[in-house]
């Protein structure tokens, strides 16, 4: 299937951050390895003048997600801490780049890029009306990120060959990727692109 990038469309790259990849406080197997993919992208979006958002777990200390503050994951991505940082080989564009913070206050976390961040009003005010999607994990925010989109009415494309999951359980990552097609996304690698 071949798509085009139009100028009503945005890429959101997914918690590429340090503790998530390997030797990280939650690490994806692998995660570091679509970055020079996810970068072929976000070069590609930032030579046709369009906006790439960055989303990112950004907790305070005592974050409900944690276990000892009621949650199921190990302390990661405390805000202003070295494992919260993007990866060193993510590219980052200087102009027309957003970063989107999630998961900000104790009592609130955040599996999707959309949830209590300003993320749909600046897609909205750009006019964006489609997400092109990639990063980690597959089974976590990547998946809540696409479907949070589709929600909302935005167009979603997973880039297949951009993400990582965790499979915290066997088949976690099948079942992400069965759930967002049967929501409507349509799943593209970096050769579809046109």
């Amino acid at each position: 299937m071949k798509v085009k990038i139009t100028d009503r469309d945005a890429l959101i790259v997914v918690d590429m951050q340090k503790d998530f990849m390997p030797g990280g406080a939650l690490p994806v197997p692998d995660g570091d390895k679509i970055i020079p993919v996810l970068n072929e992208y976000i070069k590609l979006f930032e030579e046709k003048g369009l906006p790439v958002f960055f989303t990112r777990d950004w907790h305070p200390p005592n974050h409900i997600s944690f276990k000892g503050h009621g949650g199921i994951w190990p302390p990661h991505c405390v805000q202003n801490t070295e494992g919260a940082k993007f990866h060193e080989e993510l590219y980052i564009p200087k102009d027309n780049k957003f970063i989107i913070s999630k998961g900000t206050s104790q009592d609130f976390d955040a599996y999707s890029g959309f949830q209590g961040t300003i993320l749909e009003s600046l897609l909205r005010e750009r006019g964006v009306r489609r997400i092109f999607v990639g990063g980690v994990a597959t089974d976590y925010c990547v998946k809540n990120t696409v479907i949070g989109g589709l929600n909302l009415g935005f167009e979603a494309i997973v880039l297949e060959d951009a993400i990582k999951g965790v499979d915290v359980n066997p088949g976690d990552v099948e079942r992400a990727i069965e759930e967002m097609l049967l929501r409507g996304a349509v799943f593209i690698n970096r050769d579809d692109l046109v």
